[in-house]
């Protein structure tokens, strides 16, 4: 192992006077989450020659990753956790330690939204964020050994947070270099894992002086072990932060924009569905983020943007915060609006009634539940006294608890089959895009239900003449439904 500059010929001399980083370098994540955990673990995976540290103060957590059922669920994760695990991925609570041997520390603790205080409900939260940083200054400060490290922002963080996190080191460390890198996350759950094998762009910045230049270097160079040069984008600190705020506020942006759509759409007989793929074949526009739904969810979109509109009122931008901020405002309405829908379908009347939810992740393929849509459908119809069956494959009874509250799990049934949420419902929401909901045999619910049978699809994932044909009264997001079964045909004789 040697510590070696990190010039290269593109670049002669540049690096001439800064301090050497390990090579290869030791890399450790404080932050066993959703992010860190599976970054790190493809990291491991993609360079074996690095020895990877994945850390927590949640020792249940911890004891999790390394035993055969992980904490999260994400396709492909196991797999590779299992393969480098042990060889060069560890997971431990030993923080400290993991801070002492490491060049590369990467931070990835929860940035909430601020429930209190200035910016209570748009700023983002940056305690954890504060108290990671406080806590290298002092294992560093405690260490003989004075090598120099580079800090990378991994949590979503807002602009200049680089800036703040370097003011507390440089006043709390003292005889330890440190450089304050930036590198977002642009994983979408479910997909983690092929977007960490092959993302469209890792993002790096940096201090644009030579020791910050050198340490940008030593991070983009262990991303080119597996990802094409011309992909590892390399910026300055405050374009690397603001990046991840503006990509997610633009995907955010398309969802809200095809679900405003959705409602004109019912109104005046279009198919949202039809206008989506018509627009999304222009190529300026392309086809992702056009599918109607319930409302997006996640822990990154909502968060992002009311953070970005916080940003903006700081910086005396009202209007542009007003932009961004009807992006949620949109999306809440786009969930209350379906609630009310099923309420108004349904006699205008839920009370006494079962009510099937079928899906309470935000999405498929991933077991989180954050901001996720069906907690707002769930509340509301509970507030008009229906009864709730839930099934989703992924989510715990433990979140379930969490996200709704122990008053209300009283009245609410968990079930480990649809078959069984469905049978006796008066109504069936499917809220998640799950791909087991489209192949469930619809006639034998059908069968076991109460009459008139009901059933909203916030997803657009089901066959919605079929399901009339059987007798299902059926609502769709975005869709005009009777002229919808009248353009496809009127049910068989």
């Amino acid at each position: 192992r040697r510590a070696v500059s990190t010039e290269t010929s593109a670049q002669p001399g540049l690096f001439a006077m800064t301090l050497k980083y390990e090579d290869p370098p030791k890399i450790c994540c404080l932050g066993a989450g959703y992010v860190g955990g599976p970054t790190m673990t493809v990291m491991a995976k993609k360079c074996p020659e690095i020895k990877v540290t994945v850390c927590d103060l949640n020792e249940r957590r911890i004891a999790a990753w390394n035993s055969s059922a992980l904490p999260i669920y994400e396709p492909g994760l196991q797999e590779v956790v299992e393969e480098a695990r042990g060889r060069n991925l560890f997971f431990s609570t030993d923080i400290e330690s993991a801070i002492r041997e490491c060049t590369i520390i990467f931070v990835s603790v929860p940035t909430p939204t601020k429930k209190s205080g200035i910016g209570a409900g748009e700023a983002a939260d940056l305690t954890y964020w504060e108290l990671a940083a406080r806590q290298i200054a002092a294992v560093c400060n405690a260490s003989e050994n004075k090598m120099p490290k580079i800090i990378v922002e991994k949590s979503t963080v807002p602009v200049k947070t680089a800036d703040a996190m370097a003011a507390v080191m440089a006043a709390a460390c003292k005889g330890t270099d440190f450089q304050v890198l930036s590198n977002p996350e642009f994983l979408a759950e479910g997909t983690a894992i092929d977007d960490l094998f092959k993302p469209d762009r890792v993002l790096v910045g940096g201090p644009q002086t030579p020791q910050g230049l050198a340490a940008i270097e030593c991070l983009a160079n262990v991303y080119r072990k597996w990802v094409p040069t011309e992909r590892v984008l390399t910026t300055n600190l405050w374009s690397a932060e603001l990046s991840k705020l503006t990509a997610n506020a633009f995907l955010a942006q398309r969802i809200s924009s095809i679900n405003s759509i959705s409602a004109l759409c019912e109104v005046t007989g279009a198919d949202v569905s039809e206008v989506g793929h018509a627009i999304g074949v222009d190529s300026r526009i392309g086809p992702k983020f056009l599918k109607a739904s319930v409302g997006f969810g996640g822990s990154c979109f909502q968060k992002d943007i009311l953070n970005l509109v916080y940003l903006c009122r700081s910086f005396g931008l009202p209007e542009v915060a007003e932009y961004w901020h009807q992006v949620i405002v949109m999306n809440d309405w786009q969930k209350r609006r379906f609630a009310n829908a099923m309420v108004a379908t349904m006699f205008n009347t839920v009370s006494g009634k079962r009510i099937a939810i079928l899906g309470f992740a935000f999405k498929k393929d991933t077991g989180d539940t954050r901001e996720s849509p069906a907690i707002d459908v769930c509340k509301a119809l509970s507030e008009e006294r229906a009864k709730l069956a839930i099934y989703d494959p992924k989510v715990s009874r433990e979140q379930y608890y969490e996200d709704l509250g122990k008053e209300a799990m009283e009245k609410i049934e968990i079930d480990e089959d649809p078959y069984v949420a469905c049978a006796g419902a008066h109504a069936i929401a499917v809220i998640t895009e799950w791909d087991v909901f489209k192949t469930l045999d619809y006639q034998k619910i059908f069968n076991s239900m109460s009459k008139p049978a009901f059933i909203f699809d916030g997803r657009n994932i089901l066959d919605h003449r079929k399901l009339s044909e059987i007798g299902f009264t059926v609502w769709a997001v975005g869709k005009c439904m009777k002229k919808v079964l009248d353009t496809e045909g009127s049910p068989s004789p």
